[in-house]
């Protein structure tokens, strides 16, 4: 009699999923072996033994190499049946696109997916999300299956318990609260996939969280401080977590050019190490405030929203703070990239990276009354516009303005902002445009008179984070780039087309980084 053998799922899934790593084993290998925290996040390391996988930086005693696999995302590691490392907490890890800039489909539906359109009692279909990135369902499903080793639910399911995860992990919220905040629907079917899915329940994973800190306290002679407060009484929801980044990382910079273009009660800069400011997205509004913590590579970053309804939001909120950061930026990878241009590297910064705006619109707005003017003179009609327009709101214990709405802006007169009535009028077109065309791409925004390339590509740039957006029309980059080169016997007879489009070529994927580069040159 013939004796049934089924291969283990685990190993089966792991051989096949090896072959697609991204990135080499050797490299693999070192970097887990130096904890080194440029690559947390690139890869994961599965620990057959124990199955269990972690960070590159996790603080246990690193496995044999024979019982170590490794994995380009946290999901192809759930995949094969391995859970997450209850040490260095892989819900906390950096973000990785490594597809970033060749797959511009996955991308944008991981981003949606990430913002929460699948989650909570509105989500979307799969094929609701096909038709908005104007492709067949089949494809979105196939881009998953190729790129990810994961179907677009499971990335989406998946994604979900590593936010409840990272909320049980780092706040007091209830476990009901988590859930819904999560994008789940159900109590009942957050806690069948929750145990399902980690192997532990979530008041199972809270206990153990609890006993470790209390461990920690004694080990270290010092005091935790509970790390979230919700004001019920009064309907806010305040929390805290830690958001960690890949080094170098350039806050110096970064934060002056936040400083320079500030505007009052909106954003705030307390000290050289903070960054806040207000946000309303799908009609949550909130705010928060960022403090870096450069010797642990992340920021302390405290989340108020405006009431406990806001909770099907925070995933979305906290995607967009990362965003804004730009924290998950391969920054050593792009550095590389940009240091192969041999005029520029001499003078580069390391670690720098793009300051975000919370929306796209509001990005189109800056960039709307930077047209023609300096700094100091756009950042004065930001304040105004900002000041008359926008909505004054006690959050919590703080009073904040919120960014005007594009309904407010369409029919405003602006007669505060001293500009041509040809730049008011495009404002008033722009709000006009995004207010009936919520989610329709920058891009179309050209059939709007006023708004032309330049303004669609820093709206992009800064908006929506796109990392190949080098601003050739812009002023400031063009006087930089001739500087650069006019000493380069080569480029003598080169005008500034050409050069510009060997720049956009040498620079890509990330032509949006060199725009900063060359914005921080003096």
């Amino acid at each position: 009699m013939l004796r049934k053998i089924s291969l283990s799922p685990l190993i089966l899934g792991v051989n096949m999923l090896q072959q697609d790593c991204q990135l080499d084993k050797e490299v693999c290998r070192k970097a887990r072996l130096a904890r080194d925290p440029r690559f947390d996040g690139q890869f994961f390391i599965g620990v057959l033994t124990t199955k269990i996988y972690c960070r590159p930086i996790c603080p246990a005693v690193s496995p044999k190499e024979q019982n170590v696999r490794y994995f380009d995302s946290a999901q192809q590691a759930a995949c094969v049946g391995l859970r997450p490392c209850l040490r260095c907490r892989p819900d906390s890890a950096p973000r990785s696109y490594a597809w970033q800039g060749t797959q511009t489909t996955l991308n944008r539906a991981k981003a949606l997916i990430d913002a929460g359109v699948l989650s909570g009692p509105e989500g979307q279909s799969v094929e609701t999300l096909s038709e908005r990135l104007g492709i067949s369902s089949r494809y979105l499903r196939k881009l998953f299956n190729d790129k990810m080793g994961i179907s677009v639910k499971g990335y989406n399911q998946y994604r979900q318990l590593l936010l409840a995860k990272q909320l049980l992990h780092q706040t007091e919220l209830s476990i009901t609260q988590v859930a819904f905040a999560a994008g789940f629907t159900s109590i009942r079917r957050f806690n069948e996939t929750f145990q399902q899915t980690l192997q532990l329940t979530p008041s199972e994973l809270r206990k153990r969280t609890a006993k470790s800190q209390q461990n920690h306290q004694a080990n270290n002679d010092v005091t935790v401080n509970s790390v979230n407060s919700a004001n019920n009484s009064i309907g806010v929801v305040a929390l805290k977590l830690q958001m960690s980044f890949r080094p170098p990382f350039s806050w110096a910079k970064q934060h002056h050019f936040y400083q320079v273009r500030a505007v009052s009660e909106m954003e705030w800069l307390d000290d050289e190490l903070s960054y806040g400011r207000s946000f309303t997205i799908n009609e949550v509004s909130g705010y928060f405030s960022a403090r870096l913590d450069a010797s642990r590579h992340l920021f302390n970053v405290e989340i108020v929203l405006e009431n406990e309804s806001g909770l099907t939001q925070l995933g979305a909120v906290i995607n967009g703070i990362r965003r804004v950061l730009d924290l998950d930026a391969n920054i050593s990878q792009i550095d590389n990239v940009l240091e192969t241009i041999t005029p520029l590297a001499e003078q580069m910064s390391q670690g720098l990276r793009l300051p975000g705006v919370w929306s796209v619109f509001e990005a189109g707005c800056r960039a709307v009354l930077g047209q023609q003017v300096s700094i100091v003179q756009a950042s004065k009609l930001l304040n105004q516009l900002v000041l008359a327009y926008g909505e004054e709101r006690l959050i919590g214990d703080k009073y904040v303005k919120l960014f005007p709405t594009p309904e407010a802006i369409a029919i405003a007169e602006l007669t505060e902002l001293k500009m041509p009535v040809a730049r008011k009028k495009a404002l008033n077109a722009l709000a006009q445009f995004v207010d009936k065309n919520t989610h329709a791409e920058p891009d179309l925004w050209i059939a709007i008179k006023g708004i032309g390339p330049w303004t669609i590509a820093y709206a992009k740039m800064r908006g929506l984070s796109d990392p190949n957006i080098l601003l050739c029309g812009d002023l400031v980059v063009k006087k930089r780039v001739l500087a650069l080169y006019s000493e380069q016997a080569e480029y003598n007879d080169y005008d500034y087309l050409a050069i510009s489009q060997q720049l956009a070529q040498k620079s890509a994927p990330w032509g949006s980084y060199l725009t900063f580069h060359l914005w921080n040159l003096s």
